[in-house]
């Protein structure tokens, strides 16, 4: 292995490896660091892409087993493998998981396993269960992504309290799920444990659900989603989470305890940036612990850059894919782009909630002039062929 690389790419994920395939592309020798097994950070390990493939089977069995006679499809002894269903889960992100390496390999980039820290003046230390090493590089590009958050009083246990990581990989179907937080991760995954049988509550602490997401769209949504089984419970503030056995007691704010045997804490992400010597290297990041980057994606560090959800913002894997080419092109050419505005999200559920650029709230609070459209999915012609009645 070489030491001196024109580019050190720190996160092998969305944006990690789509910045050093680009970086190899355009004639720098490159380096990914990576410390998981598998590449593609949390969107391909623990997110996007195992949560999609859950989202896919658990539909096909609910249409089987409630949907299908009614479209003329008789099903008996209809059975659900759970097993089975998460390993072909992890055969997607297995096979997936390969095509990234064949494409690292196919673009020359070098990929070195452990955790990287840097060490300032364009050093980096690698760790690793086989030893530690240091490479040099002349630029370092920062793209760690993020984990999971908690609040004060509950700590995951990887157990009955579970992040989105865990309640992608659950042994059993719960009985009682309560999953705190009405975001878009917690309405996937209690989407998927309600298809499969479990009662689910959600508990916000806000007064609506999906916040950023159109009100309207929102407010319709959980309407639907209430229709499905899931139960809301809005402005509740959870103080504590206790398990005893398989019994989780949920601790709310003026209200009587919930006990359920599992519980999602799915209130959002942080930057993953521990260990990573931001401040020997002289990276600043903000109080929320995010790097503070300027319109090339350079930190206050000279030749360290980021991007992806260590900066902030939307934290989709296409966003950070777009930034890490954006940021690649602009060290190579002094050229690339990103138009923040037109960003599109999904959310997953049933029925999938898609959006592009800003929604009437945000232009609303702008004090921009706009003209809304609205249509009722029941005069769709695809949404009625598709949805049960």
């Amino acid at each position: 292995m070489s030491d001196a690389f024109d580019l050190i790419v720190v996160g092998a994920g969305p944006g990690g490896y789509v910045a050093a395939i680009r970086a190899a592309q355009l004639g720098m020798k490159t380096a990914v660091i990576e410390r998981e097994s598998k590449l593609g950070g949390t969107c391909l390990r623990v997110g996007c892409i195992p949560s999609k493939a859950l989202l896919e089977s658990s539909e096909l069995y609910e249409k089987s087993a409630k949907h299908f006679a009614e479209r003329g499809l008789k099903v008996s002894g209809l059975e659900l493998d759970l097993a089975q269903m998460m390993k072909h889960k992890d055969g997607v992100v297995s096979t997936l998981d390969a095509g990234i390496q064949g494409l690292l390999k196919k673009n020359r980039v070098e990929r070195i396993f452990g955790h990287g820290q840097l060490l300032g003046g364009g050093k980096v230390e690698v760790r690793s269960n086989s030893g530690t090493t240091q490479i040099s590089g002349k630029r370092i590009l920062i793209a760690t992504g993020s984990v999971p958050s908690s609040l004060p009083g509950i700590q995951p246990d990887g157990d009955r309290i579970g992040t989105s990581t865990e309640a992608l990989a659950w042994p059993e179907v719960p009985q009682h799920l309560v999953v705190i937080g009405g975001g878009v991760i917690g309405l996937e995954l209690g989407t998927v444990w309600r298809r499969l049988g479990a009662k689910v509550t959600v508990l916000e602490y806000l007064p609506r659900i999906m916040p950023g997401i159109d009100e309207q769209v929102a407010a319709e949504a959980r309407k639907i989603f209430e229709k499905q089984g899931v139960v809301f419970r809005l402005g509740t503030k959870v103080t504590g989470v206790s398990v005893a056995g398989t019994q989780c007691t949920v601790s709310i704010d003026g209200a009587e305890p919930l006990t359920c045997d599992r519980v999602l804490v799915a209130v959002g992400r942080r930057p993953c940036t521990d260990s990573l010597g931001l401040e020997a290297a002289g990276v600043a990041t903000d109080r929320r612990g995010f790097i503070q980057v300027n319109s090339s994606y350079q930190t206050t560090a000279s030749g360290v850059f980021a991007i992806g959800d260590v900066i902030g913002g939307a934290m989709l894997a296409h966003k950070a894919e777009e930034e890490g080419i954006a940021c690649i092109e602009k060290m190579a050419t002094g050229h690339g782009h990103i138009n923040y505005a037109i960003i599109p999200a999904v959310v997953y559920t049933e029925p999938e909630i898609a959006s592009a650029g800003a929604n009437e709230d945000v232009l609303q609070a702008a004090g921009i002039k706009y003209r809304a459209g609205k249509f009722a999915f029941a005069a769709n012609g695809a949404s009625s062929c598709r949805r049960a009645h």
